[in-house]
């Protein structure tokens, strides 16, 4: 079974390239310290890690 990330947007897209911010809204977060659950695959952690200035990332169990 593969693991599972909890992603938190605590830093706004505002002022960021339209790039990161569509990286943003493809992990599916919306507003400001919205949170969401994915597998912890490749392209997920990709995509993480394109944002990592700007989300919070936490292991589920």
């Amino acid at each position: 079974m593969a693991s599972k990330i909890s992603v938190k947007l605590v830093r706004s897209t505002i002022g960021q390239k339209p790039k990161v911010a569509a990286t943003v809204r493809s992990l599916g977060l919306k507003k400001l310290n919205s949170t969401v659950e994915h597998e912890a695959s490749a392209p997920v952690l990709g995509m993480v890690a394109a944002v990592r200035h700007l989300v919070e990332v936490k292991e589920i169990n």
